[in-house]
């Protein structure tokens, strides 16, 4: 059974606000062959989708062991890349997938794109009880 992950899609939405047409018709068609790619190659896409930028964005925090929590806007990060999209992507060749998503940096767009599995069923408590048990140690 394929492993899920998500691809997720980093870069400085600045580049992406000052973009001409052409330049985003560009991006657009990247994303398109890389779906294609996708499904030629055995990686089934499951979903994704483009963000809206960072700034319409709401954070929520607690502040100390029994704070309330703070609801602001949008993120005041001290860095440009923010995350602007994701697919969601079942693969038995973890490795290939990396290789197709690195076309995505060579268009126009600007940025990382990180990998990571999805935690499922099984794994998930798995997960928990290996941070409980780190967080024993640790302590």
């Amino acid at each position: 059974m394929a492993q899920e992950y998500v691809v997720l899609l980093h870069g400085d939405e600045r580049v992406w606000a000052e973009a001409d047409e052409a330049a985003r018709a560009a991006a657009y068609a990247a994303h398109g062959r890389f779906m294609e790619l996708c499904a030629e190659r055995g990686h089934t896409v499951t979903g994704g989708a483009e963000l809206a930028p960072a700034a319409t964005s709401l954070l929520v925090r607690v502040t100390g062991a029994e704070g309330s929590p703070v609801v602001t806007d949008g993120p005041f990060l001290e860095t440009v890349e923010q995350l602007g999209g994701y697919y969601q992507i079942a693969t038995d060749d973890v490795r290939d997938l990396a290789r197709l998503a690195a076309e995505l940096l060579l268009g126009p767009e600007d940025g990382t794109v990180e990998i990571r599995p999805v935690v499922t069923g099984g794994e998930a408590d798995a997960t928990a009880a290996e941070v409980a048990a780190r967080a024993t140690a640790d302590a």
